[in-house]
């Protein structure tokens, strides 16, 4: 039998002297990855991905960004369980430069777009990861657009 659960989280970014950076965690058993954890009770999962950063990351002035959220699965094996695990993922912004560590990780750091998908081990964050990058650059685009 397959347990179904269902995580959120966030890609979180700072800005730094006009340089996109985005934090990963390292879980404990060594990978890479973003804030993000199960849904709990009747929460939504941006109000999951909300508690998540504040809980993993230590940080509480941030804001989810609009119209992006993507997902991916995966099935693994747990107290004789078989557990399919679907995590939905938003693009949040930090507007605190430091983060700080929780129980749950056991490093952290922020890194630039070319170092940080080098670092994220699995394929479906690493994919998200890229388009959510993306879509960055096209709000940014947007943005210098109107402004510039």
């Amino acid at each position: 039998m397959t347990v179904e659960a269902t995580s959120a989280g966030a890609i979180l970014f700072r800005d730094t002297r006009g340089h996109r950076e985005y934090l990963l965690l390292k879980s404990r058993p060594g990978d890479w990855e973003f804030p993000k954890g199960g849904v709990e009770g009747n929460e939504e999962l941006q109000q999951t991905a909300i508690r998540e950063v504040e809980e993993e990351a230590g940080i509480s002035d941030f804001r989810l960004i609009d119209g992006f959220r993507e997902e991916y699965d995966y099935v693994f094996e747990a107290n004789g369980e078989t557990i399919h695990k679907t995590v939905h993922l938003f693009i949040a912004r930090s507007f605190e430069a430091s983060a700080e560590l929780s129980k749950e990780h056991r490093d952290l750091q922020w890194r630039d777009y070319d170092q940080a998908i080098n670092t994220i081990t699995q394929d479906g964050p690493r994919e998200i990861f890229e388009e959510a990058h993306e879509y960055l650059d096209e709000i940014q685009a947007e943005e210098d657009g109107q402004y510039g």
